[in-house]
């Protein structure tokens, strides 16, 4: 019998090539396949503006993305909420570039420190960065023993950001200390930024084979090819990113103060106190006062006590209708969180507030109808005289009889009418027959 004998020279040649690629792209991290996410980061830098990016970076992980390109054009904004973004990028284990474009885009303030806090920091032609001196909000110089506590915390973070990425620390520290501002080519030439492109075609070129540090580990970016995919705003995304502009957040705080005053100087307003109480909270979310996990639980523990109160308190419906905004507005905030589906969160809300919206229509119902029992409840009726009143006699209302009398007398048979009530005695007056 022959025994098939296999190409032994062919196989241990496979193996040694099997061998070599698997060490070159696992030891240095080769990333070869999978897609480029792209998150636009455009506007004043806010909470809902670090939440976009962290849920971008986690959508980034699901995805197994070679890399995630952030474009960037900003004005600056909350210190706390790039804080925690540049903590984002720096320690996120997918590579990181930002790219601040398109033309006409900019990095200022605190968009700096995103940006070379990013692996790879890139600029499109006719960008700006710089100007990243701290202000207070609503563009406020700070004053001067304050700035400079502020001004020195802000450089030696700007510095340590810098040096770890191996970029311009000094002139990083003069844009923060100085509010200096340079182009994009300028940027490139001070070793600021890694390179300037276009658009993002040019920028997956030019990132092409270029090398990075991911995670204490050396990784070759390989971008070429790869498939685009944009990062959508979900809607609890949508709401917060409205909630939390600088504009908005003003307006919320005005509301809320002038409604808690308000119902403060007149108590029993109701819908002022409700506006104001859920605008203050709205407003010390978007100042970033409040994360969102707290302000959420506030939304609902309110919406809880506008509905215990609805049942006391006779507000046509003002408490429901606050309590099922409340409650909407912190389930959006909270239950994300928890990964509460929203499809499941949504309905939930819907059910919950309709049954308080039902017991307070029906508790005002309850209120406005005239009273069936009791001394109320014979006010208006009529009734038939059984025995002559003059000026006293017996008649029978309501399913009952009572002692009654009347300014005239009113022959038996005839109709009263209950005027009012003297002890056990109704004060009636005859009825017009017609």
């Amino acid at each position: 019998m022959l025994k098939a004998r296999m190409p032994s020279r062919s196989v241990f040649f496979f193996l040694v090539v099997f061998l070599l690629v698997g060490v070159l792209c696992f030891g240095r991290q080769c990333l070869a396949q999978g897609k480029v996410l792209v998150i636009d980061l455009e506007g004043a830098i806010n909470p809902a503006s670090a939440m976009v990016l962290e849920r971008g970076l986690e959508k980034a992980q699901k995805l197994n993305a070679a890399v995630v390109v952030v474009r960037l054009d900003t004005p600056g904004g909350l210190a706390s909420s790039m804080r925690t973004m540049v903590k984002s990028i720096m320690n996120s284990p997918i590579p990181v570039v930002v790219w601040v474009g398109p033309s006409g885009a900019g990095a200022a303030s605190a968009g700096v420190l995103i940006t070379i806090a990013a692996h790879v920091a890139a600029m499109a032609p006719g960008t700006n960065i710089g100007a990243a001196h701290p202000v207070m909000a609503g563009g406020k110089d700070i004053g001067k023993t304050m700035s400079e506590k502020v001004v020195n915390d802000m450089a030696s973070y700007g510095r340590g950001i810098a040096k770890q990425r191996g970029r311009n620390g000094e002139w990083v520290e003069k844009a923060i200390r100085e509010s200096v501002s340079i182009t994009a080519e300028e940027a490139v030439k001070k070793h600021v930024v890694d390179l300037v492109a276009k658009d993002l075609d040019e920028l997956l070129k030019l990132l092409d084979g270029k090398e990075v540090e991911v995670a204490g580990k050396k990784i070759i970016l390989h971008t070429v090819g790869l498939t685009r995919e944009e990062y959508r705003l979900g809607f609890r995304d949508r709401v917060l990113r409205v909630i939390s502009d600088p504009n908005i957040a003003y307006i919320l705080m005005m509301i809320g103060m002038a409604g808690l005053y308000f119902e403060l100087a007149h108590p029993g307003a109701i819908f002022p106190g409700v506006i104001g109480a859920i605008s203050l909270i709205l407003a010390f979310y978007s100042f970033q006062t409040l994360p969102v996990n707290y302000a959420g639980l506030l939304l609902i523990a309110l919406a809880i006590i506008f509905f215990i109160a609805e049942v006391k308190v006779t507000s046509y419906g003002i408490l429901s209708i606050g309590g099922l905004v409340s409650l909407t507005l912190g389930s959006i905030m909270l239950f994300e969180d928890a990964k509460v589906s929203l499809k499941l969160m949504m309905p939930t809300v819907v059910l919950v507030g309709g049954f308080f919206v039902v017991v307070a229509t029906l508790a005002f119902r309850a209120y406005r109808s005239k009273p069936r029992s009791g001394t109320e409840g014979l006010m208006g009726e009529v009734g038939v005289v059984k025995e002559r009143i003059d000026p006293e006699g017996l008649v029978f209302v309501h399913g009952e009889y009572w002692r009654a009398k009347a300014s005239e007398p009113v022959e038996e048979g005839e109709k009263v009418q209950v005027e009012g009530m003297e002890g056990l005695v109704l004060r009636v007056r005859k009825v017009d027959n017609q």
